[in-house]
């Protein structure tokens, strides 16, 4: 790696590869990258030719750039291509099949956990099964000390600012923190901890060294 000058930059180079070794620990195949540009190499090179491609609302997978490569060389399922709502939900569905689904996640504890929180549920269910591989990736920004404060960084900070990005009626959108709420609205309807990767090597973990996604 590259020795890099800032406290911020030294502290995510020291404990990035040691969260790598604990995802790997749980059958991730899991990679440190200093930067988003070695992150998004990194990712392109993962993707087997040929595969379909698909992705999930992700601020930090919209960061690295690479969409539009993929586009020019993979057949993809895009749901943002749809023209109706009925359209897109359709492709929602035909990405759970899709042989390479590309997303972030909320939070990552240092022992090599995922906690990520859903309202449509389509992400976590790519994640859980479906799609031959699922990459991760995500900035040391969400990579918290425990599971419990996985869950409450996805809550009270991944969730809210998520909020942000759509026209909904929740407390969260009102005032920026949650309220623990049962609005029909709400884009915290599926908590999902995934502690084990199954099968052996079927979630691609990429953290990066920089803030990244919410």
């Amino acid at each position: 790696m590259t020795e890099r000058t800032t406290p911020r930059e030294k502290c995510y180079d020291k404990l990035g590869p040691r969260v790598v070794e604990n995802l790997k620990r749980r059958h991730f195949d899991a990679h440190y990258c200093q930067t988003a540009g070695e992150a998004a190499d990194l990712v392109l090179s993962l993707i087997p030719d040929g595969d379909v491609v698909a992705w999930g609302g992700s601020e930090t997978i919209g960061q690295l750039n690479i969409l539009g490569t993929i586009k020019d060389t993979h057949p993809v399922i895009d749901r943002d291509s749809a023209s109706t709502p009925q359209e897109r939900v359709e492709l929602m569905r035909k990405a759970l099949l899709c042989d390479t689904f590309l997303m972030s996640s909320n939070a990552i504890s240092e022992d090599g956990q995922l906690f990520n929180i859903d309202g449509n549920g389509n992400r976590v269910a790519a994640l859980v099964y479906g799609p031959k591989s699922v990459i991760v990736v995500a900035g040391m920004n969400k990579v918290v000390p425990t599971f419990e404060d996985a869950v409450t960084r996805a809550r009270s900070i991944a969730a809210p600012f998520n909020a942000q990005r759509f026209p909904l009626d929740t407390p969260c959108n009102k005032t920026g923190s949650c309220a623990d709420c049962l609005n029909k609205n709400s884009i915290c309807a599926s908590f999902v901890r995934t502690r084990i990767c199954r099968p052996e090597g079927k979630i691609k973990v990429v953290l990066v060294g920089e803030e990244m996604g919410f």
